[in-house]
């Protein structure tokens, strides 16, 4: 499907030796992160997003912007709260991704964590060939990967590639330490197809802006622009969808999963247009998890960036398009439009 493509940029070349340097520096800190417990990383990561929070001017300005729109109800003292709280998620969860495959195993997990209305879910893992999951930028989505890497489910993720090649390779094995098996974004819309007939589980993060061509549905009030991937895979390859989440409790490395919404396809039988329907259900799904705690999603993520056609300018609406389209956008079949911008889960 495709998510519009921003216009093309030169890619930096990047330094290898500065890449190299920086590697160095990242495992000298994890070794010493390693000297301590991960409660107390936690504690100091807390430090760190406060940091964040008062010198990153704007990214939170951004999530303030994205709040208020949310929760136009809230008084402000909540709406700066729940901003800081959502940047000390997003330095913890640095310390989860780091310290997961070190605690978690198949022995112990429920010391780090519960399951939430899963149920159905992991019977459909077990006995059905092929099902799509689905989640957003919420407190640690890392770990639901590494949870069905661990106890073997059949379930690919594919990540994004970091620009430092040394740090890349250092945290790809780090996620896939434990069984969890990633796909490179680049080449992964080829892929597709075989992995459906294969009958393995998919995950998506789906609160990705997709741009003009993206489907435009409801989310906390207002459109935003979503892939049409998960929606055309589902209708063309008959696949249900789970929505869920990993939810942090108190500042602690314990998480509830939870699912919000299983989506079967004979629900979407009937209706004049099932993609837009899929999407609005499973957008209105992972709003329905933000909710009940939103202090742990990513509020500064540009979730709204893409404004509906009449939402624009007049100069801005009559403007030529000029992103370019690849071979993997939505303007290809169902197969090979594949291309949210991350899958999950990639603990």
């Amino acid at each position: 499907m495709t998510g519009e493509q921003r216009p093309s940029k030169k890619k930096k070349k990047h330094n290898l030796i500065l890449d190299w340097l920086l590697y160095v520096v990242v495992r000298i800190l994890v070794i010493f992160l390693s000297l301590f417990d991960v409660e107390t990383n936690l504690r100091f990561a807390c430090l760190l997003g406060d940091l964040l929070w008062k010198h990153y001017t704007r990214g939170r300005e951004r999530a303030l912007e994205n709040l208020r729109a949310s929760f136009p109800e809230k008084p402000e003292d909540w709406i700066q709260w729940t901003g800081r709280r959502s940047f000390q998620q997003l330095t913890m969860l640095t310390i989860d991704i780091l310290f997961t495959p070190r605690l978690v195993r198949k022995h112990n997990w429920r010391q780090y964590s519960r399951f939430r209305y899963a149920e159905q879910a992991k019977w459909m893992m077990h006995e059905r060939k092929g099902l799509l999951m689905v989640t957003g930028h919420y407190s640690n989505f890392e770990i639901t990967g590494y949870m069905m890497g661990l106890f073997g489910f059949d379930i690919y993720s594919i990540a994004r590639p970091l620009d430092n090649k040394y740090l890349n390779r250092f945290l790809y094995t780090v996620r896939e330490r434990r069984g969890q098996k990633l796909i490179d974004k680049k080449g992964a819309a080829e892929m597709m197809p075989t992995l459906v007939e294969q009958g393995s589980t998919l995950g998506f993060i789906a609160d990705q802006d997709a741009g003009r061509k993206g489907v435009f549905v409801d989310f906390f009030g207002r459109k935003a622009s979503t892939y049409k991937s998960i929606g055309l895979l589902a209708i063309t390859s008959n696949l249900p969808i789970v929505v869920g989440y990993s939810r942090r409790v108190e500042n602690r490395f314990f998480f509830e999963l939870g699912v919000t919404r299983i989506i079967l396809p004979h629900e979407w039988a009937d209706k004049d247009d099932p993609l837009t329907w899929i999407t609005a259900e499973y957008t209105k799904a992972i709003e329905t998890f933000v909710r009940e705690d939103p202090t742990q999603y990513w509020w500064l993520h540009r979730r709204w960036k893409t404004r509906p056609k009449e939402e624009r300018g007049a100069t801005e609406a009559e403007a030529p398009v000029t992103e370019k389209v690849d071979a993997s956008d939505e303007g290809q079949t169902a197969q090979t439009a594949c291309r949210p911008d991350v899958l999950f889960p990639s603990a």
